[in-house]
């Protein structure tokens, strides 16, 4: 689905123009109808922005079915294979601490953060 598509049908069905999503984003109106007819695409940013703007969740963009959509599962914690490391034990308590503890911090450190991490797997 096309993403312009998608947020000039949420738009309309919550009744507001462009000049009323300009005021409520800060965008400018012929930037909002560019999007919605294809001309450009937006950054993550930007379409979180605009999901404020429509006062809806961003997934909204990207899924029209009823309701949210599933959470997809990576990993089946009540049969895990030999090689998954953090499913069970000492392992898995780490992973969830380390988890929370990531949830907690704010995105400049997880950008260092991810960014030491991938300095160290150069290595």
């Amino acid at each position: 689905m096309i993403i312009g598509t998608r947020l000039r049908q949420i738009r309309e069905e919550k009744k507001l123009s462009q000049g009323d999503i300009e005021r409520r984003s800060g965008l400018l109106r012929c930037y909002i109808s560019r999007v919605e007819n294809g001309h450009t695409v937006p950054a993550i940013e930007t379409l979180e922005r605009l999901a404020r703007a429509l006062e809806c969740p961003l997934y909204q963009f990207f899924y029209d079915g009823d309701g949210a959509p599933e959470v997809p599962t990576f990993f089946d914690s009540r049969s895990p294979s030999k090689n998954a490391w953090g499913l069970a034990g000492k392992d898995a308590q780490y992973v969830e601490k380390l988890r929370k503890l990531l949830g907690k911090s704010s995105e400049r450190d997880r950008k260092m953060l991810m960014h030491l991490v991938q300095k160290l797997a150069q290595r």
